[in-house]
């Protein structure tokens, strides 16, 4: 018998020996400068959420290097846990067609469902209407992939722009547009909120605001008006759970958000539940049928 899952729609993964990331070398992250493995997060997501447990995840990149992305495919071609990929290309190269093509011809290209670029550190205000970006995603548009939208909240005019732009092209908003929560500062972002999810072809990831908030003295209290404010906007069914683990430990980890989703869901009835849970996230990513076999399955595999 079918048993309800749980998809984390957003987390990351890196070994340290094999490829550095740089951007752990801040002294704010050195918490998380270690590898983190797919067993590790087996090992770590052990809270249900309304009684699911983690069946299936979404991989994201974390650096712009085309080499991370081949990682990452090849690693879910052999890991079953990973059902889909977030990679990296260069959206701004000629040459960016023929490079998807060859990520999807490679090891475990099948699971190539989206692209991300780290816009959120790109100074140009335009960066997503450069022309050359624009060829780049026509490019991933053509061959039926989408866009992992990560902006900062001052950045989300340029969503918008996109959204306008590309009504064909599949979107997600990565982390919430990262609106000010330790600053309970969230009027304009809840203003361009609105605006976006004007947008039907956008969704939303409810990743990413644990760490927006005071990362030690966070309550739920202080993710709830943001949480309101994404339901209201986008609807329970444009909007799927994320961990962003283990960013996520630098403010609490995997299962204390867990347990937040958990108590910001009460009340919410079955259909809204499985659409946050797992049913948004496997349409959008293309993961098939938001339902399993065993809620343990992926974690006991």
């Amino acid at each position: 018998m079918n048993a309800p899952v749980l998809v984390d729609a957003h987390h990351h993964l890196w070994d340290l020996d094999h490829r550095p990331q740089p951007w752990l070398d801040d002294p704010g992250v050195a918490s998380i400068r270690r590898t983190f493995t797919p067993d590790d997060l087996r090992s770590t997501a052990t809270r249900p959420i309304a009684g699911r447990r983690l069946h299936g995840t979404v991989v994201v990149q974390c650096m712009a290097e085309l080499a991370e992305t081949e990682d990452l495919l090849a690693l879910a071609e052999r890991e079953p846990l990973i059902q889909a990929v977030v990679g990296w290309a260069d959206l701004t190269s000629p040459a960016v067609g023929a490079v998807l093509d060859k990520l999807r011809a490679g090891p475990g290209g099948g699971h190539l469902r989206s692209l991300r670029h780290l816009v959120q550190g790109e100074t140009d205000p335009n960066w997503l209407q450069r022309p050359d970006v624009e060829r780049g995603l026509r490019a991933a548009r053509d061959r039926g992939l989408r866009y992992d939208v990560l902006v900062r909240d001052h950045q989300l005019a340029q969503a918008i722009r996109l959204a306008e732009r590309f009504p064909d092209l599949p979107q997600v908003l990565d982390h919430a547009g990262k609106p000010d929560l330790a600053g309970r500062d969230i009027a304009d972002w809840e203003r361009e909120i609105r605006r976006l999810a004007a947008h039907p072809h956008v969704v939303c990831k409810v990743s990413g605001l644990i760490t927006e908030a005071d990362h030690t003295h966070w309550t739920t209290a202080d993710i709830r008006p943001a949480w309101d404010v994404l339901v209201s906007a986008f609807g329970p069914g444009r909007l799927m759970f994320g961990s962003d683990w283990p960013v996520a430990n630098l403010a609490g980890g995997w299962n204390r958000w867990a347990a937040t989703v958990d108590e910001l869901l009460a009340g919410w009835n079955a259909d809204d539940v499985q659409a946050l849970l797992a049913g948004t996230a496997s349409t959008f990513y293309g993961l098939g049928p938001a339902t399993g076999e065993s809620d343990t399955t992926a974690l006991t595999t």
